[in-house]
């Protein structure tokens, strides 16, 4: 997927937490972002790596932490 068809699907789908993290490493805002590694960021697996690989695109450094943090 495209960067332009990734944001569409999270508007049409209502994800807006999500469009908001976009938005903020879009616009240099967002430096990091911890996750949980077994979690992700969205449940579909598909979609969670195709954002995460845009929000590194951006920038972003994903830093992943255990679930017992």
């Amino acid at each position: 997927m495209t960067n332009s068809q990734i944001k569409n699907y999270l508007e049409e789908n209502q994800m807006d937490e999500v469009l908001e993290i976009i938005k903020e490493a879009e616009a240099g805002e967002l430096e990091e972002l911890e996750l949980v590694e077994s979690l992700g960021l969205l449940q579909d697996k598909k979609l969670n790596e195709e954002v995460l690989q845009l929000l590194q695109s951006e920038g972003v450094n994903i830093i992943y932490i255990s679930a017992e943090e």
